[in-house]
Formats: C-alpha cells, structure tokens, sequence
C-alpha cells in the first residue's frame, strides 16, 4: 500500500498546474498551513466533495492500565477527526458519485 506525501501533492502540484518546483511546493505549505492555523484555532476546516476536518474536546474520564487493572486518570484534551464527505465515500466504495449540490 503506497502513501500520498507532502513531496508527491507537490508532484501532482507541478505535474497538472503548470507552477516551478519551488511554487508547488510553497502553494503546497501555504494550504497546509492555513488548514493546521484553523483548526488551531477552533474552526472547522471542509472541503467540498472531499470531507470536514474538526477539533473536538474530549472530557475528563478514568481509564485503566491493561496490564495492572489499576485505574488512571486520562486528562481533557482536543482530538483531530474526521468526517469524510458523502462523495468521497462513494469513490472510496466504487459506488455512483452522488450530485455536488446534495452536500451539506
């Protein structure tokens, strides 16, 4: 199984659009980085036809080692997810791509 890396969207940049190296690259890290300050910041990032990004907080609960038994605090924190788009779905299962302007 092959993984998508930043140098090869920045390929797929130069490749289709027709930017330097240099500029993909830059574009690239530009997107990224104005998606991470986002949802630094709270807000939610979607992508039509593709899916929505979000940060969740996640409170307080006791979890426990699975080792010892012994209970353990598991202390509040954010938690990235998420949620695909119906579209993406439906090209990840082969299935008939549902209109654009069914998406929420």
């Amino acid at each position: 199984m092959n993984t998508l890396t930043r140098a090869g969207l920045a390929e797929a940049i130069y490749s289709q659009v027709g930017l330097s190296r240099n500029e993909s690259a830059a574009l690239l890290e530009a997107v990224l980085d104005r998606m991470a300050t986002a949802l630094e910041s709270g807000e939610a990032v979607k992508i039509s036809a593709f899916g929505t990004f979000m940060v969740r907080q996640k409170g307080q609960r006791v979890g426990r080692n699975p080792k010892t038994g012994v209970e353990v605090p598991i202390l509040p924190r954010k938690v990235l997810s998420f949620r695909p788009s119906q579209v993406l779905k439906a090209r990840i299962n082969g299935q008939p791509v549902p209109a654009m302007d069914q998406e929420a």
